[in-house]
């Protein structure tokens, strides 16, 4: 069955003392019964992981590296490798994420090879795709996600893929204050299943979350949550305030 998951993506925001601070009142508002039934994740930033892991330890939140690097380890100045991030107790990693994509030039080669690196050391990958506007407005969104999936994806094993979260980004609706309409994203996540179940079969494709990665707030995260085949939220700014990112949790 399908886990119902909201991750927190805090990208290059919060210091260590904002971060913990953050995730004790993540904490304190899960120990009171809110988002039961919800796995929930946090991705800060690398100097905080290992303080993060030891704050949420023996509670509801699971701790997220934002990236990593393919290789195992060598001379890559500056970079994180899967075995360092599982080292310290992380058990997710963001890969593919559109601003990797965009800002940093990640090919679909090196994400295929993130996946492949982090599954070797037992993380659990949280795989990002998705169109920018102008991919949106030419109709080519399905296209775009199709390729994606076949170059970065679809080399795993069925047993393998089944590890992977999903995370659908319309490029588009991140920052720009646009979001993509509940049925826009019921269709679009309807379709990533679809690809799954054709590549793999029906009952591997029931088995992954696929999250909703545009500019979700606790305003529209109801109606987004209640689509059949999004199974949650890849959140943003939203994550950054405990007060927000609990009314996600809470949005099914």
């Amino acid at each position: 069955m399908r886990k119902k998951i909201v991750a927190g993506n805090w990208k290059m925001n919060k210091n260590l003392s904002e971060g913990l601070s953050l995730i004790e009142s993540i904490k304190a508002g899960l120990a009171n019964g809110q988002g039961a039934g919800v796995e929930v994740i946090v991705a800060p930033s690398y100097v905080t992981l290992t303080e993060a892991v030891k704050a949420a330890a023996g509670s509801a939140v699971k701790i997220s590296a934002q990236n990593c690097h393919q290789e195992e380890n060598g001379a890559y100045t500056g970079e994180i490798s899967t075995g360092m991030i599982q080292a310290i107790g992380v058990e997710y990693v963001i890969i593919g994420h559109s601003e990797r994509r965009q800002y940093f030039n990640e090919s679909s080669a090196s994400i295929a090879k993130k996946i492949n690196a982090s599954l070797a050391k037992g993380l659990k990958p949280i795989y990002c795709n998705g169109e920018v506007k102008e991919e949106r407005e030419a109709g080519k969104h399905f296209e775009v996600v199709q390729r994606q999936m076949n170059d970065e994806l679809f080399h795993l094993s069925a047993e393998e893929v089944k590890k992977v979260v999903i995370a659908y980004e319309p490029v588009w609706a991140i920052g720009t204050g646009l979001t993509a309409s509940p049925d826009q994203a019921q269709e679009i996540h309807a379709f990533i299943r679809k690809l799954l179940s054709d590549k793999y079969s029906a009952a591997v494709a029931e088995e992954i979350s696929i999250l909703y990665g545009g500019s979700c707030k606790p305003d529209n995260a109801v109606e987004i949550f209640g689509k059949k085949d999004v199974d949650g939220g890849l959140i943003g700014g939203a994550a950054l305030k405990a007060e927000d990112f609990l009314a996600l949790v809470t949005s099914f």
